[in-house]
């Protein structure tokens, strides 16, 4: 069933009596060609790809809990491509450009809106790295405006201008940012999974990987055992605890990150606005609801939940970029699991174990890799070769010394 304007005005007619579920709820069988550990965004996208692109069909989405109840649902919705050094250039670039032709190719509206994104500086010694960013951004084929006051100012004049100790001094615009809607991301893969035969199972928790002469043979799990010929370990912030099942130790850690959202309000933000001084970025929801988080709460955790002292911390820095802020209602709060890797960089590669591969190291990054990470897992997994955009996400970077500065604020890695 497609999904159309002239199907909602009909359905309304008649009583909304002729929608389908949008997917089916099947049983697991015995064996599978491929089983993506993971239903959240990034193993449902791997799964669409596996048998979109590559013609897979006999494909299974294990979950342990329901579809997208992991942190493709507890983030702050950003769309973005403005990474600065080669490795997350490219990458960004490739699911930004898959972001803007995702809805038609789903049949499912995502709510993604380019309302773009602006980078606040508020030192010379910022502009000039933003600026030094944006002519990254053009040379890669996106978009970058460098901003000074006057050009913020009448793109955000609700922000404090006049703050002593953090002043404005410009921002860098990316036109082709914004935001999409996290939970229908999870749902539009997930219904465009299953029209393409692919099983998606909830409630099934895989408890150990099956492992034969240092080749993968399935998976255990809460609803019995399925073979498999390839595995992908999809996992976000369980990342190393999946991993461990298969004997292998992941250089990642587990983080939180808590977002917040206020009370439906007036349309005020029509941008997503990065607070250079204070890890604050913000946006408005289609609902109204003012969408925003900061820094990580800086110690390990599996618990999606986060503390008090960083709720204050955040708090803080939306104060001081716009006071207004204090006026707002705070609806809700959560909690991601973010799994961290000392590079900030995700990892996208086979593992020691034939037909075991992996998919991790997220960081902050992840709802806005959803698409080119599905790409390129389903590329790796379809043809035992590393996609282009994603040849330097290894894992073996880390024992090599070839690792890639997410932030590009260190030194240039490899150069010298």
């Amino acid at each position: 069933m497609r999904y159309s304007g002239l199907k909602v005005i009909t359905e309304g007619l008649f009583g909304n009596k002729g929608w389908k579920p949008a997917w089916r709820d099947p049983a697991p069988k015995a064996e599978y060609d491929a089983v993506i550990i993971g239903g959240g965004g990034h193993g449902l996208s791997t799964a669409y790809y596996l048998a979109k692109n590559h013609g897979l069909r006999n494909i299974a989405v294990l979950e342990k809990g329901y579809l997208g109840s992991g942190n493709i649902g507890r983030n702050t919705t950003i769309v973005r491509a403005n990474y600065f050094l080669p490795g997350n250039s490219e990458f960004y670039s490739h699911s930004l450009k898959l972001w803007e032709g995702l809805e038609a190719e789903l049949n499912y509206n995502v709510m993604h809106s380019q309302r773009g994104l602006i980078n606040l500086f508020h030192s010379d010694g910022q502009r000039d790295a933003f600026a030094r960013r944006g002519n990254m951004m053009i040379n890669q084929g996106d978009d970058a405006v460098l901003l000074d006051r006057e050009g913020v100012r009448e793109l955000l004049p609700y922000l404090d201008f006049d703050n002593t100790r953090f002043p404005i001094y410009g921002g860098l615009l990316h036109p082709r940012g914004g935001s999409a809607r996290h939970d229908a991301v999870a749902w539009g893969y997930a219904r465009g999974a299953d029209r393409l035969g692919v099983d998606l199972i909830q409630n099934c928790e895989v408890t150990g990987i099956d492992i034969e002469n240092g080749v993968v043979k399935g998976v255990q799990t809460t609803r019995g055992a399925i073979r498999a010929k390839k595995v992908g370990m999809v996992a976000a912030g369980r990342s190393g605890l999946v991993a461990a099942m298969a004997g292998m130790r992941l250089p990642v850690e587990s983080h939180i990150l808590q977002a917040f959202v206020t009370e439906g309000l007036k349309p005020v933000i029509d941008h997503v606005i990065s607070f250079g001084m204070g890890h604050f970025y913000i946006s408005q929801s289609d609902k109204g609801g003012l969408v925003f988080g900061g820094d990580l709460d800086f110690y390990a955790s599996y618990a999606a939940r986060g503390n008090l002292p960083m709720v204050e911390h955040v708090m803080e820095a939306g104060m001081t970029l716009m006071p207004m802020i204090g006026r707002a209602k705070v609806l809700r709060s959560w909690g991601g699991i973010m799994d961290m890797t000392p590079d900030g960089s995700p990892i996208i590669d086979k593992t020691n174990i034939e037909g075991l591969y992996l998919d991790c190291g997220w960081n902050y990054g992840g709802f806005k890799a959803v698409p080119a990470s599905g790409w390129c897992m389903a590329h790796l997994m379809a043809t035992d070769t590393p996609h282009e955009v994603a040849k330097r996400f290894r894992l073996d970077r880390f024992r090599t010394g070839q690792i890639l500065d997410e932030e590009g604020t260190g030194s240039q890695h490899n150069l010298h």
